[in-house]
């Protein structure tokens, strides 16, 4: 992957809030809810109820789709991301601690809401296969798109 693009794709997830996930249900219908994340490189990682719809389409087929589009003013400031890939589950117990803490740091408030976090809450890792990055700056409708290599997904010399 070009390095322009993987910068650009990870300062927008890192300046991001909010992502729009896209699962899919046993009949073949997709599912699109708003998530909050948070993200080292280009992985991203977030909570979600144990009994949700997320979790379980997620549980039972781990492709989807994202997209994160940064506020904006007008449109020539437009500047996203769509990703597609994989999502996994954690499990590990010392991955949900890091991962926990990473959610944390980036929305505090999360620990006054779930009350019993190992319970309640399962947490995931969606590791993009391809991104396109979106920025009007360059264009109406610029975009360019990349195939998602193994070493993209590296944060410094470590795979994440």
């Amino acid at each position: 992957m070009r390095r322009h693009l993987k910068d650009q794709a990870v300062s927008i997830l890192r300046e991001g809030r909010d992502m729009t996930l896209a699962s899919l249900c046993e009949d073949g219908a997709p599912h699109a809810v708003v998530v909050s994340y948070a993200s080292e490189g280009l992985r991203i990682y977030f909570g979600c109820a144990a009994d949700s719809r997320k979790a379980l389409t997620l549980g039972r087929d781990n492709r989807a789709a994202a997209t994160v589009t940064l506020p904006y003013g007008s449109w020539s400031e437009i500047r996203g991301v769509s990703l597609m890939g994989r999502a996994r589950r954690i499990d590990d117990m010392s991955e949900i601690d890091r991962v926990g803490r990473l959610l944390l740091a980036k929305f505090p408030q999360a620990g006054e809401v779930v009350a019993e976090p190992y319970q309640s809450v399962r947490l995931f890792e969606f590791a993009p296969t391809e991104i396109s990055v979106l920025d009007y700056a360059k264009g109406f409708g610029h975009l360019e798109h990349a195939v998602v290599a193994s070493e993209d997904l590296t944060v410094g010399n470590t795979t994440v």
